[in-house]
């Protein structure tokens, strides 16, 4: 299957650049899902394992192919990309399957210069497509807007110094809590009068009361991870908490969705 894309609207570009600098904080390898409209960064579910899942969408206008990329290769090549008159990517055969980034550079004197690199990529057959498909997010019992990420990111930086755990609280009053714990001592941040999305009540129980608090264990690091891949900043921020099961961060920037699930601690 042919692939070939042209992006030449500096705004896009700039985004497309900082999307993909913020996959590649998150995940050191993921699958590239190219399709007719949408364009996904997936990472697969792997919390059997323990370990996180990351879908990220933008949108886009080529054929359907998986390819599995290093995200750092893509992230290195676009760092050439700032203040480009254009890029295209292509998928190409270079002894070995590439996705092929040439970004056209605009020197002093006004004239042109490309620049490429070929990034190797492992296609990846349809058999195993199913595999790769957009997670279900589970009912949770709470869910609950995000505070500002830099300032959540700022808090965790300071708490990882003492507890590899972090326990994460929210309710249906708009209060969310940081918290960690150790023998000698305890630390909480409350965040309050964030809101809850429209919908943080459907399939809720009636029984369960606005100010009771739905909590996850999770590890520390892989929350600061998340945080710490943010390139750019949500319009809105949304909070899932699956009570002692996992919590699922789904963000939305412009044209730009990406969703980050981190299980609970065992």
């Amino acid at each position: 299957m042919k692939f070939r894309a042209k992006i030449v609207d500096a705004a896009c570009l700039n985004h497309f650049t900082r999307v993909s600098c913020m996959v590649a904080k998150l995940a050191r390898a993921c699958t590239l899902r190219i399709r007719p409209h949408k364009l996904n960064f997936i990472l697969p579910d792997t919390a059997a394992g323990g370990g996180v899942s990351m879908w990220c969408e933008l949108p886009q206008e080529n054929n359907e192919i998986y390819v599995e990329l290093t995200t750092e290769n893509l992230s290195r090549a676009l760092r050439t990309a700032q203040n480009a008159r254009a890029l295209k990517v292509k998928l190409t055969n270079r002894h070995f399957p590439c996705l092929t980034v040439s970004i056209e550079l605009v020197s002093v004197s006004s004239s042109s210069r490309m620049v490429t690199h070929d990034i190797p990529i492992k296609v990846i057959p349809r058999k195993l497509w199913k595999n790769l498909q957009e997670p279900t997010v589970p009912d949770c019992d709470v869910s609950i807007y995000l505070p500002v990420l830099k300032t959540m990111k700022s808090v965790v930086e300071k708490m990882k110094n003492i507890s590899n755990h972090l326990i994460i609280e929210a309710n249906l009053n708009g209060d969310l809590n940081l918290k960690i714990e150790s023998e000698l001592v305890c630390v909480t941040t409350h965040f309050k009068d964030l809101g809850n999305p429209p919908s943080a009540s459907e399939g809720v129980s009636q029984d369960r009361s606005p100010a009771e608090m739905a909590e996850v264990h999770v590890d520390i690091r892989k929350f600061l991870q998340f945080l710490a891949g943010q390139q750019v900043n949500p319009t809105k921020g949304v909070c899932n908490v699956v009570s002692h099961k996992m919590v699922h961060f789904d963000l939305l920037h412009e044209d730009v969705s990406l969703q980050y699930f981190i299980p609970a601690l065992s």
